[in-house]
């Protein structure tokens, strides 16, 4: 009986260790599809990055462009008038 027991007692013990082993594999496996989806999101948000510098260069040529009409109106409005006050005062 003794080595039967030792037998079972051994069988017992490597049901649990295939148990544990599958445990750690599907812990394993999850923590890479987790690592994968993390990676995607990584990746989305660069994405999201790059598109919204590229929106920003163009706002910022955008509003560069009007500040750069906005002065020269406003030089033509300090032209005009000065011209006018110059009229006037003949």
């Amino acid at each position: 009986m003794t080595g039967e027991t030792t037998l079972r007692e051994a069988i017992g013990r490597l049901d649990r260790a295939v148990d544990a082993l599958e445990d750690a594999v599907g812990a394993r496996l999850e923590k890479e599809r987790d690592f994968g989806e993390a990676e995607a999101e990584v990746q989305r948000m660069n994405a999201d990055r790059a598109r919204l510098a590229k929106d920003l260069d163009k706002s910022e040529a955008r509003a560069a462009r009007l500040e750069e009409a906005n002065r020269e109106v406003s030089r033509r409005l300090v032209t005009a008038m000065e011209t006018i006050r110059a009229v006037l005062d003949r």
